[in-house]
């Protein structure tokens, strides 16, 4: 495959604060990528440099053969973007803000204009400082995805969208991956990145730890379970299960709770041996995983060799 996103040793400093150092990764045409790590982390650093917002102080990066900075231009006629925060004039309509960028792309196609709106729910017809977060959201992912672009790049796109928006959105990027174009998107939601990416990297205090396939990051989901049985369970019925990490005895034996490293395959078959009343499953955010999984040691893991492409 054909690489459309190429970064190569990039480098943002902001004085005394933490940009990012020394990034690099590919992104291939046609895929889904998940650019993933905790707020702070420097996912929007990285993502303003690629749409010459920002200057870098060291590294390279092109989008479709094109040099970021010198041939921005006719990067972002090839790009849909989506920024963190919308930045609006709140007395124009929803309507007035797509027509606009309609008329800077030299016009879009009407239809698949309307069908966005009525696939996410969007009024139009109110001004922006009536939009609520989720509806200011739907507007950027709008904008993004109207002029059918080859590579769109998306910052934290489903912040603040309600689950039915959020699948709806799922499904926009997946027909946008079966017409063989390019997603890059932005998360700290571990869940949101697995419905739809094929690869992803892990960035941490601005420097990339890990990129791989999706299926690489089940050794870093830990689920808590809660297990509620009709009567006693000891135990000793889970430890050295698969996956199985800490067992603890809750409400005289009948709950117990379980710390699961990966898939929980194990220890759903061996609880079906007895009577269960309830089961409840808590992920931890990736706040929690990035604290567990990659300062154990103090420091930043470092994982480029941990390359799957």
């Amino acid at each position: 495959m054909t690489a459309i996103i190429e970064v190569d040793h990039l480098t943002k400093r902001y004085g005394s604060k933490r940009g990012i150092t020394d990034v690099s990764f590919q992104v291939e045409e046609g895929e889904v990528f998940g650019f993933l790590g905790p707020n702070g982390a420097g996912k929007t650093t990285t993502i303003r440099l690629l749409m010459a917002l920002l200057r870098a102080d060291a590294g390279t990066a092109r989008i479709a053969g094109l040099d970021i900075w010198q041939q921005s231009v006719e990067i972002k006629r090839l790009v849909g973007y989506l920024p963190g925060e919308l930045s609006l004039d709140p007395n124009l309509t929803g309507g007035q803000i797509l027509q606009y960028f309609g008329h800077l792309r030299g016009g879009i196609d009407q239809s698949y204009l309307k069908q966005l709106i009525a696939r996410l729910d969007f009024d139009p017809t109110r001004k922006i400082r009536q939009y609520s977060t989720g509806n200011k959201r739907k507007l950027g992912i709008i904008q993004a995805f109207m002029h059918r672009p080859r590579l769109l790049i998306l910052d934290e796109p489903t912040s603040g969208l309600d689950p039915l928006n959020q699948q709806e959105f799922d499904r926009m990027v997946t027909e946008v991956r079966d017409e063989g174009r390019t997603v890059f998107l932005s998360s700290h939601v571990l869940t949101e990145v697995e419905q739809t990416c094929n690869r992803v990297a892990i960035i941490r205090g601005g420097q990339l730890v890990r990129i791989g396939l999706i299926t690489d990051l089940k050794d870093i989901k830990r689920h808590e379970l809660t297990i509620t049985f009709a009567s006693p369970v000891p135990v000793e019925a889970f430890k050295g299960l698969a996956g199985v990490e800490q067992v603890e005895s809750l409400v005289d034996g009948h709950t117990l709770r379980l710390f699961v490293q990966g898939q929980a395959d194990a220890v759903i078959k061996e609880a079906a041996q007895f009577s269960v009343i309830g089961l409840t499953s808590h992920e931890p955010s990736l706040e929690d995983i990035f604290m567990r999984y990659y300062e154990s040691d103090g420091q930043a893991v470092k994982e480029a060799s941990h390359v799957v492409h």
